[in-house]
């Protein structure tokens, strides 16, 4: 037992002995191959096997779920935000071919909240099984003073493996080639800062709102997990030749589409290509939200795109369509005329 001061000064050891305890049956239900440790040690363990793969490369990523925590911290729901982290980082991994490996948390709190952590533990590891990657470690800080009552923060860190060969960064797209957009489930873990502000100060609502434009009440849309594609990303690169793709975040289609473009490339994206989730044009209509800014600021329905040849696309849209429903031809990959933008955004 620990003595009596430290735990007046906020921080309860024992406590966090007991959250070891509790979480680890959890953390287990995540190991694939390759783990060699048990939470609780220094450091995380991970055994590569790289038989199949002649110049591994580990691409590494780290995110948050931003003020999604807010929803979380209101509607007192803590088991879905872990989701959310877990795939804010495989994400990304998988843009560039890569297999997500392993998978660490950062947990900060004023105060140990056994039950409270334990939900966000379960959250993560229901997204690792989906990414298909080990929950080998974290951290769970106890911060007294620091954090309001009943609230949080979380970071998430991803390791990937991919082949050198088979690293996809964009580098081989060219005028010609197809965009196909994979739906989101709605608002991920980007743009919530002003989604609020549309919901909560400007139209009064609260989280048990039953909204007839969304069929649901608005915690319920708030808390919707974000989308993992890894599996169907993962599927699809055994299958056929990707010469891009981009994680649908913060930034929005034009930002993210961006970052993959050689410098002679737009991408031209039609919106009447896809049908826009009732979210988006709820948080348009009732905000005032020009389009353009709405392009920028949420992902309208499109969480992640691929570019491909034009003879596989609608080949490809058929094989991620058994998987995702929802999947679409979206744009085209056009010249880039010198000063002008790298992604255009048309209308009907």
């Amino acid at each position: 037992m620990t003595g009596d001061l430290y735990r007046e000064a906020g921080v309860d050891l024992d406590k966090a002995n007991e959250l070891v305890r509790r979480i680890r049956p959890i953390v287990r239900t995540t190991y694939r191959g390759g783990v060699i440790t048990d939470i609780g040690g220094f450091g995380g363990l991970f055994s590569l096997n790289l038989q199949d793969v002649k110049n591994p490369v580990l691409v590494s990523s780290t995110d948050g779920v931003g003020t999604k925590l807010k929803i979380a911290f209101m509607s007192q729901k803590h088991d879905t935000v872990g989701i959310d982290l877990v795939a804010m980082c495989v994400n990304d991994i998988v843009v560039q071919g890569a297999r997500p490996l392993f998978f660490l948390d950062y947990l900060a709190m004023g105060r140990i909240d056994l039950t409270l952590v334990e939900q966000l533990v379960t959250g993560i590891a229901a997204g690792c099984k989906v990414a298909g990657c080990s929950l080998i470690g974290g951290e769970t800080a106890e911060m007294p003073d620091f954090y309001r009552e009943n609230e949080y923060d979380m970071a998430g860190f991803s390791v990937g493996l991919v082949d050198n060969s088979q690293i996809i960064d964009g580098s081989t797209i060219r005028v010609g080639h197809r965009i196909i957009g994979l739906p989101s489930s709605g608002l991920h873990s980007n743009g919530y800062s002003l989604a609020r502000r549309i919901i909560f100060d400007k139209l009064g609502l609260k989280l048990d709102s039953f909204v007839p434009e969304l069929n649901r009440t608005v915690a319920e849309e708030l808390l919707e997990p974000t989308t993992i594609y890894v599996d169907p990303v993962l599927h699809l690169l055994r299958k056929y030749h990707v010469h891009g793709m981009a994680h649908i975040t913060g930034g929005g289609l034009y930002d993210n589409i961006e970052r993959i473009l050689p410098g002679a490339c737009k991408a031209l994206i039609r919106e009447e290509s896809w049908k826009v989730p009732p979210v988006f044009d709820f948080l348009r209509e009732k905000g005032n939200v020009p389009p353009e800014e709405m392009n920028h600021v949420f992902n309208n329905g499109i969480g992640f795109v691929v570019v491909v040849e034009p003879s596989e696309a609608d080949d490809i849209v058929s094989f991620l369509g058994a998987m995702l429903q929802g999947v679409h031809i979206i744009g085209d990959i056009v010249p880039r005329e010198p000063n002008a933008g790298a992604v255009e955004i048309v209308s009907p």
